[in-house]
């Protein structure tokens, strides 16, 4: 399993929310692009980054700040946020990033995922974001009537080979993963599963590397100390801290 440290971004600053509220937003750093660079030498291979502005106004927003992250940086990067147009997914990748995350496009335009993989492989990703099993869109302001499992499956069928889980309850607030919901999802798709929201300790990283996940996503427990990330990393390489 890999370990993938993240980088919210609001209003230029480095951010964290809790269960996805922007009126928690909190500034959980100085420097953006200093702090990717110190996840590169704890050992990291990718970064993912969200463009929170983008969320809402459904297109890119801190363009300008991801752009000096990936400069600034050796890391793969994973993107996402306001990405609803094929012309934005071209874009990032002109721009160096490794993998675009899709997320309410996987709801309110399928068809651009379907487009989106079929351009573009394995560099795409589907971030399914739940509110009591019921997935979220347009940066969690709304919730569908469409089942994270079900929607799991659509990808799946689409040819989606990543898709990053998370449990908006649990996102934030330290409390752990949705372990019993990412099992469910594992053992339902054939994609590779990546976990988002919750991680809060080396002992959730262990539970998710024996749940055979592909990944994890970490942020609050990183910049709160509760999470090393080197230590993380060298037990998912290794199994020894």
């Amino acid at each position: 399993m890999i370990v993938i440290p993240a980088i919210d971004i609001m209003n230029g600053c480095c951010v964290r929310l809790v269960r996805g509220d922007y009126g928690t937003a909190y500034k959980v750093a100085r420097d953006a692009v200093n702090t990717a660079q110190e996840f590169e030498k704890a050992g990291a291979q990718w970064l993912h980054i969200v463009d929170l502005n983008g969320a809402i106004a459904t297109e890119p927003v801190n363009t300008d700040l991801i752009l000096k992250i990936i400069a600034g940086c050796g890391l793969k990067i994973e993107i996402g946020g306001g990405i609803r147009r094929m012309e934005t997914i071209d874009f990032y990748f002109e721009k160096g990033v490794s993998r675009v995350i899709l997320g309410s496009a996987a709801i309110n335009n399928p068809k651009l995922v379907e487009e989106a993989v079929k351009k573009y492989g394995d560099k795409i990703a589907v971030g399914i974001d739940a509110n009591e099993g019921m997935v979220a869109a347009e940066g969690w302001t709304e919730t569908s009537s469409i089942n994270y499992l079900e929607l799991g499956k659509r990808m799946d069928a689409i040819g989606v080979q990543y898709i990053i889980f998370t449990d908006i309850s649990r996102d934030g607030t330290l409390s752990g993963p949705n372990f019993a919901q990412l099992d469910l999802l594992n053992r339902a798709v054939s994609c590779n599963v990546i976990a988002s929201g919750g991680v809060s300790s080396l002992k959730d990283i262990v539970t998710l590397a024996d749940l055979k996940l592909y990944g994890a996503i970490c942020g609050k427990a990183i910049y709160s100390g509760d999470l090393s990330l080197r230590q993380a990393i060298a037990l998912c390489r290794t199994g020894k801290v």
